[in-house]
C-alpha cells in the first residue's frame, strides 16, 4: 500500500522548527486552537455522597491506543459535576499529563467507547476536538508523531518526575489538513499499524516458541545427558520428572553451603544481583551511584556462587554469579561444591527440573507472593552426573543454544525495525 502513496506537489515552511516543510495547502494551529482541553482531578477513591463511576486512568492510556469496552475499568466516585465535566465520549483523546519519565508524558490514546459512568481519572488531560478543526482519529496520529510528541517532552517541568501546565499542552503545534484528508490518513495509518501488529505478533510468537526449544534443549541435557536412549530413574522430589539412572541424586545442602557474609565498607564492591546475572553498575547499573545507597545490608557474593532470588526463584529468578560484588538482602546465596561445573550449574538451577522444585519449596498463595521456605529448599534434589559428562554437556549446549540465541537476536532485531516503521 505504501508503494501507492505519492508525495505532494508543493510543500512550504511550517514556520515551527520542529514540524518542518508541510504541505502547502495544509493549516499548522496550536492545539489550543483545535481542541477543549480539560485536566481531570477525579482520582481513585471512593467517597460517601458520590456518584459510582468507573475511572479511565493512567496506565489504561498508556498502554492502550483505543479505550473500549474490553479495558477493566478502575471503580471509584465522583461528583455531579466532575461526572458531567470529565465523562469520556467516543472521538475524545486522552494524554498522559505526568509521569516518572520524561518521554511518557503526552502519550495519547482514542476513546472509542462511551457510557454514563465512564470518566476520564487523574494524571490525564482531556482533548475534546472541536468538528469544524480536527477528528480524533487524526489527532490519536499526529500526537504519537515524533515531531509533535517532542513538543511535549520538552515543555515537561520536573526531575524525578515529569509533568504539563495547561499552557504547555495547548501551545502544541499541530499540522491540519482538510477534514477529509484527515479521514484518508487516519485510515490508510490504522491499516497499515494493523497489518504492523500482525507482523509482530507473528515474531512475538516465534520468540516464544523458540525460547521454548531452548528450555527444552537444556532440559534434555542436565537430566539425562547426550544420549537420548539412556535409561531413567524418578527424581524423587519432583513428581514427573525423570533423570539418567547412572547418574547421583543429591540433596542441595550435601553440595552447597549458604554464604552469609555482610558487605564491608573495606570491600568496596559495586555490584548487583540483577534478573538472572550478576551486573557490575557499571554493565547495567551505572545510573545507581555509591554514597546515595545504604549497602551495609547487602551480601557478598563470588564468583561460582548460586544466587537466588527469595521471592521469585519459583519464577526462575536464579543464576549462578560471574562476578565478586554484593546483592540485596533479598537474595540466598550459596556456595557450590568442586562437584559442580558453573557453567553446568548455570543451566541447571535455571532449568525445569530445578525451577518445579523451587515452587514447591515457596511458601504463598497463587502468584502474587511466594516466598523460598530454606529448610524446604535445602532439600532440593539435584541430579548430578560426574565432572567430566558435566563438561561434555555444558560444551554441547554452547553449540546447540548458539544458533538459538542467533534467530532470537534476528527476530528481535526484526521486531525493533517494525516498530520503528511504524
Amino acid at each position: 500500500m505504501i508503494h501507492d502513496l505519492k508525495p505532494y506537489p508543493a510543500m512550504k515552511d511550517s514556520g515551527v522548527s520542529w514540524l518542518g516543510e508541510v504541505p502547502e495547502h495544509w493549516d499548522v494551529k496550536r492545539l489550543r486552537n483545535a481542541v477543549d482541553m480539560r485536566v481531570s482531578n477525579v482520582d481513585k477513591h471512593s467517597k460517601d455522597g458520590e456518584l459510582p463511576v468507573r475511572l479511565c486512568n493512567y496506565v489504561d492510556v498508556y498502554k492502550n491506543d483505543l479505550i473500549t469496552e474490553r479495558v477493566q475499568f478502575m471503580r471509584a466516585t465522583a461528583t455531579d459535576e466532575e461526572v458531567e465535566r470529565f465523562r469520556l465520549r467516543r472521538g475524545d483523546v486522552l494524554i498522559t499529563k505526568d509521569s516518572e519519565a520524561w518521554d511518557d508524558i503526552g502519550v495519547p490514546a482514542l476513546v472509542d467507547y462511551e457510557s454514563e459512568d465512564l470518566v476520564c481519572g487523574y494524571h490525564l488531560a482531556l482533548l475534546r476536538p472541536r468538528a469544524d478543526q480536527v477528528q480524533g482519529g487524526y489527532l490519536l496520529r499526529a500526537l504519537q508523531c515524533p515531531s509533535v510528541a517532542k513538543q511535549f517532552y520538552v515543555s515537561a517541568n520536573g526531575v524525578t518526575r515529569y509533568g504539563l501546565t495547561h499552557a504547555a499542552i495547548k501551545s502544541v503545534w499541530l499540522p491540519l489538513p482538510s477534514p477529509t484528508e484527515q479521514t484518508a490518513i487516519a485510515r490508510y495509518l490504522n491499516h497499515m499499524n494493523r497489518r504492523i501488529r500482525r507482523a509482530i505478533r507473528a515474531k512475538q510468537k516465534m520468540i516464544a516458541l523458540l525460547e521454548e526449544q531452548k528450555q527444552a534443549t537444556i532440559h534434555q541435557a542436565v537430566t539425562r545427558g547426550l544420549d537420548p536412549n539412556v535409561r531413567l530413574k524418578p527424581l524423587g522430589s519432583a513428581p514427573g520428572f525423570q533423570v539418567n539412572e547412572a547418574w547421583s541424586v543429591v540433596r542441595l545442602w550435601q553440595i552447597s553451603q549458604i554464604r552469609s557474609e555482610k558487605n564491608r565498607p573495606e570491600l568496596d564492591l559495586l555490584s548487583v544481583f540483577l534478573g538472572r546475572g550478576v551486573i557490575p553498575y557499571g554493565e547495567g547499573g551505572g545510573q545507581v551511584h555509591k554514597p546515595s545507597l545504604d549497602l551495609s545490608g547487602y551480601q557478598v557474593v563470588r564468583p561460582g556462587d548460586l544466587v537466588l532470588n527469595n521471592q521469585q526463584a519459583w519464577r526462575g529468578s536464579v543464576g549462578v554469579s560471574s562476578y565478586r560484588g554484593i546483592i540485596s538482602p533479598a537474595y540466598l546465596v550459596f556456595a557450590l561444591a568442586d562437584s559442580l561445573d558453573t557453567r553446568f550449574a548455570n543451566f541447571l538451577f535455571q532449568s525445569r527440573v530445578m525451577v518445579a522444585q523451587f515452587v514447591t519449596s515457596s511458601k504463598g498463595v497463587g502468584d502474587i507472593q511466594r516466598d523460598i521456605h530454606t529448610p524446604w529448599l535445602k532439600n532440593t534434589r539435584v541430579p548430578l552426573p560426574t565432572r567430566e559428562e558435566q563438561a561434555v554437556i555444558v560444551n554441547h549446549l554452547d553449540r546447540e543454544l548458539l544458533d538459538l540465541a542467533r534467530q532470537l537476536l534476528l527476530l528481535e532485531r526484526e521486531i525493533s525495525l517494525l516498530r520503528e516503521y511504524r
